[in-house]
């Protein structure tokens, strides 16, 4: 809980100081934080973590797009999520891994 928001402040702050930056750009910031966290905190019980978090910068970006437009509102009928992560390249890779304890043994190695 403390590194999630720990995490949601970090990225608030990169949106509330650059409001009046393209998205592209904003997008450009945040997506390397998000690729951090989320490989730390792959290995484990998150999904339910992960999914609150995907879903708050999902917000906060259809957010931002409605306030540079100047339309009240979150945007969620005006720009899907295929838009989102497909033509804005925001951070999609929110799934857990699972890695085997198995170590190699000597026979395996070439």
């Amino acid at each position: 809980m403390k590194a999630r928001t720990a995490l949601l402040r970090k990225v608030k702050e990169i949106f509330r100081r650059h409001i009046s930056q393209p998205i592209n750009r904003v997008i450009d910031l945040i997506n390397p934080i998000l690729r951090g966290w989320v490989n730390y905190f792959r290995i484990g019980n998150s999904s339910r973590c992960f999914s609150c978090v995907r879903k708050w910068v999902e917000q906060k970006v259809r957010r931002h797009l409605m306030r540079s437009r100047g339309f009240d509102g979150f945007g969620w009928k005006r720009w899907s999520n295929t838009f989102l992560y497909g033509k804005l390249k925001l951070y999609k890779d929110y799934q857990i891994r699972y890695y085997s304890s198995a170590k190699a043994t000597p026979s395996d190695k070439p």
